[in-house]
């Protein structure tokens, strides 16, 4: 196989699945040089506004794009009612009508991970949140003799095989070190003083950010077999209260998640061999 060299730059992440740029803004606060990738041309403009300055003085560069498996138009299908499930997935799609919530379809662009990655650069971490189309971007990084030094992807919570096969595709990427962060109490992660990725940012993590990343990421780095039973206790859990529970929780999940009982979604990250402090 022939490989493509991409230098990893040290100052630069990947946001890919920007939303409304709450991890974006984030990275830069700490120093990094951001690319956002989002397919939703309504989040692009959002974020191209609130954070002008730093599009000017192009810290951060906004691509409107789908990740795809081949370039060209996608359908993308755009949530009216929890804009964070934006996807291009139509398996999402069918999940989350299924959960009440509607959808409006528009075509966009699309691109393939290594072309994003041929044009701008290897990151230095690359936070993955594409919702339901994660494995795309790792797929592409296949072409690369260099590899980000940390990334983060949203886990299936669909089929723990999916897990286990996300966990075989970073291995052979040369990933060896892991963590599992729930993302549903994500407000509460605080940046640690003083830092250990970039400067020291005082920060409040919205809802639908992805959090702290690389050394400061929550959570013991785990070998793969370990994250792995880490995530058999969670899909035990996402059984009995899940998107498609055994028990007839309904009408008490509400009162579930208000004493802290809830199956949540989560977040692996990532180290590459060799990348430890």
């Amino acid at each position: 196989m022939t490989w493509i060299r991409a230098m990893c730059s040290t100052d630069l992440i990947f946001d890919i699945g920007m939303h409304l740029g709450e991890d974006a803004e984030f990275y830069l606060r700490k120093g990094f040089r951001v690319v956002g990738v989002e397919a939703d041309p309504a989040h692009c403009a959002v974020v191209a506004e609130r954070l002008a300055g730093h599009v000017a003085s192009g810290r951060l560069i906004i691509v409107n794009a789908a990740i795809a498996a081949q370039p060209g138009r996608i359908a993308f299908y755009r949530n009216l009612d929890n804009s964070i499930w934006g996807t291009a997935e139509p398996d999402w799609v069918e999940r989350n009508t299924r959960l009440g919530t509607r959808f409006e379809r528009i075509e966009v662009d699309a691109l393939r991970m290594k072309d994003v990655i041929a044009a701008h650069g290897m990151p230095y971490f690359m936070k993955i949140d594409i919702e339901g189309r994660d494995v795309l971007c790792l797929d592409g990084l296949r072409a690369f003799a260099d590899r980000p030094k940390y990334l983060s992807i949203e886990a299936s919570k669909i089929d723990l095989g999916d897990v286990r096969g996300e966990f075989d595709l970073m291995r052979e990427l040369g990933y060896r070190d892991f963590k599992v962060v729930p993302q549903h109490v994500v407000a509460k992660q605080v940046p640690p003083k003083p830092s250990r990725e970039g400067q020291y940012v005082a920060w409040r993590f919205p809802e639908g950010a992805s959090g702290l990343f690389g050394e400061e990421a929550p959570g013991e780095w785990l070998d793969a077999d370990g994250a792995m039973r880490a995530y058999d206790l969670i899909f035990r859990a996402y059984r009995l209260i899940g998107d498609k529970p055994l028990l007839p929780i309904g009408r008490f999940r509400p009162l579930l998640r208000r004493f802290g009982i809830e199956a949540g979604w989560h977040d692996t990250h990532a180290r590459l061999d060799g990348a430890r402090s």
